[in-house]
């Protein structure tokens, strides 16, 4: 029995196994199949597999072209930022002399006009005083020629008129009190 199922056995075709026929046109049909890609298909996939890295490649080398430009662009423009930054801060320190400098200018042209109108002042001051002094002094005259011609009784000339008012102005100047000498 036993052997029985070995002929058995032997006669019928292994499921694992194809038949050899098959096995022989199966691998000449994968080796036809394979020469006919290997001949047209597989140097224009390996084409365009070299194209498509080349494409890759150079993308990936103009990526970095970009990048390293635009690192240069960044650093060009930091460098203009921080060159305009200390252009606007030596514009605001030459604008803060230049005030300081106007204001101390200014302040000096004010003190000089001051100093000059306190000038005029007293220049105006003396002369007003010295009108003054000459009305009063006229007045004086006048007050003393009448005094003299009451005292006298007669008029006086011109001459000694003149005369008379200038040692009393000179009585009164030398005397500081207003009073003139009465021991002459």
């Amino acid at each position: 029995m036993l052997h029985a199922l070995v002929l058995a056995a032997e006669e019928a075709p292994n499921p694992i196994l194809p038949d050899t026929a098959e096995l022989i046109y199966g691998s000449l049909a994968f080796l036809l199949v394979f020469v006919v890609l290997a001949k047209f298909a597989f140097p224009t996939i390996n084409r365009m597999l070299h194209e498509r890295t080349a494409k890759i490649q150079g993308d990936l080398e103009r990526a970095e072209q970009a990048r390293a430009q635009a690192e240069s662009e960044l650093a060009d423009y930091r460098a203009q930022l921080a060159g305009a930054r200390e252009e606007a801060n030596r514009i605001i320190e030459e604008a803060r002399r230049t005030a300081e400098q106007l204001r101390r200018d200014l302040q000096a042209r004010a003190e000089q006009e001051s100093q000059a109108t306190i000038a005029r002042a007293q220049e105006e001051i003396r002369a007003e005083r010295d009108r003054v002094f000459e009305e009063l002094r006229a007045q004086v005259g006048q007050i003393a020629v009448e005094l003299a011609g009451r005292v006298v009784g007669k008029e006086l000339d011109e001459a000694a008129h003149r005369r008379l008012i200038e040692e009393y102005i000179a009585q009164v100047a030398g005397s500081g009190n207003g009073k003139g000498r009465s021991a002459d």
